[in-house]
């Protein structure tokens, strides 16, 4: 993810809510075909989502909207198509845009972007969060966090190798200038959170959720520590202990199948990139009695997570079909849960959602430029998933609807804390 991001369908959801019908005197002046109902419908459908600078249309020639100032236009196969969607938008825009029943004209990361913006109102914001109170959380249990974890990273390395870059890091990059490459950026990355970490020579570190392995072996490499790093996905296990092998490291990083609840021992740092969106809200004591656990009232710790601006739960479609089990926290949660009740101090904090676009942006290029490998790996339907997955969640990074926070924490007592932050900008 991953995100770890959202579709149109977020924001689709709106048009589920009942609502009167709109008056005459309300209608858009936007020239319009086809039938009344079919002209009420995709009214309705373009009020729910705020009025967006878009054309919505049914492919027999029906349509609603502002097509001369639209940035795209986005077509229902039918009417029942249309309905289905107004009756369970949450999960059926996503559905259908999967299986070609919703057809995008423009760019769909505008189109997306427009939709999210137009959405940002008051109204829309207080419904939002209303749901959000109503839907209870999965409880991520070791079982379900293996079963989770396997739907989205063991559908094989080789599928990912297509659009990550040549780092495979599947988490925010940093870019110290928006020309920077992808890999580039990934590298920035993993030294921006080193030095966060401040790092010495002989430490050990130990990394929960560890991906493909890439940071641990950077850390290990270019900083001359040790690390132990735990992931319970097998396919990327098996890929970062391969590398690791490959590059000469495997003395000095030991990569572990097993879920972070396990981790014993002592350490100087505690690092997690990308793993807290799939812990759960009823797991974060846990994780903070973990990282309580290593660093035995020392050392320094790092949490890099997706976020909110405020509690809010998964869109409905992103958690069933791409991200089982996931879960964006606010930093209200993350420090209520994490870091309060075991008296860490919580030492920085950055927001790089900005950052996380550009990520995403650059992800989504490959991706299309790799999508007919795509699509003899899978089918049709999987290729058009997971460019919505994509394009949503640039559109979520960049309209501000998701976050990407870095939280560096070290135990209460400890006074073993950077002065400034001079450490993270030194060449």
């Amino acid at each position: 993810m991953n995100a770890r991001e959202e579709s149109l369908a977020s924001a689709a959801e709106r048009a589920a809510a009942p609502t009167a019908p709109p008056q005459e005197s309300e209608l858009p002046h936007a020239p319009a075909h086809g039938g009344p109902v079919e002209r009420r419908l995709l009214m309705r459908l373009h009020a729910h989502l705020g009025s967006p600078p878009l054309e919505l249309a049914l492919a027999d020639g029906a349509s609603s909207g502002a097509p001369a100032a639209s940035v795209g236009r986005v077509t229902f196969a039918s009417r029942a198509t249309l309905l289905a969607i107004l009756a369970d938008a949450q999960m059926r825009f996503g559905d259908a845009y999967s299986d070609g029943t919703v057809t995008v004209e423009g760019d769909l990361v505008s189109v997306l972007e427009a939709v999210y913006r137009a959405g940002r109102s008051g109204q829309h914001s207080l419904l939002r969060r209303a749901v959000g109170k109503l839907r209870r959380p999965h409880i991520n249990t070791l079982a379900r966090s293996r079963d989770n974890i396997h739907h989205h990273y063991d559908i094989g390395n080789e599928f990912y190798t297509l659009w990550l870059g040549r780092t495979m890091a599947y988490t925010c990059a940093y870019y110290p200038t928006p020309q920077a490459t992808l890999d580039e950026a990934q590298v920035a990355k993993m030294d921006h959170v080193s030095r966060k970490l401040r790092l010495s020579a002989g430490e050990r570190v130990v990394e929960a959720g560890c991906g493909w392995g890439t940071l641990a072996l950077h850390m290990a490499q270019r900083y001359g520590v040790r690390v132990r790093a735990f992931n319970i996905s097998h396919e990327q296990i098996a890929y970062a202990r391969e590398r690791a092998a490959r590059e000469g490291l495997a003395g000095r990083v030991e990569y572990i199948e097993d879920d972070y609840r396990n981790i014993s021992g002592r350490y100087d740092a505690f690092v997690s990139v990308g793993m807290l969106e799939h812990v759960g809200l009823a797991n974060y004591p846990t994780l903070g009695a973990v990282a309580h656990r290593c660093l035995g009232g020392r050392g320094r710790g790092l949490i890099h997570s997706i976020g909110r601006n405020h509690p809010q739960p998964l869109h409905p479609w992103i958690e069933r079909r791409i991200f089982p089990g996931g879960y964006p926290p606010s930093l209200g949660e993350m420090a209520a849960g994490i870091f309060e009740p075991w008296d860490f101090s919580i030492l920085d904090v950055e927001n790089l959602r900005l950052h996380y676009a550009q990520t995403l942006r650059h992800w989504l290029a490959l991706y299309e430029g790799a999508a007919e490998r795509v699509r003899a790996m899978f089918d049709e339907r999987f290729v058009r998933m997971w460019r919505l997955y994509l394009a949503g969640s640039v559109a979520g990074f960049s309209t501000g609807t998701m976050q990407l926070f870095q939280v560096v924490f070290a135990p209460g007592e400890s006074n073993d804390v950077p002065w400034t932050r001079a450490h993270l900008y030194c060449d």
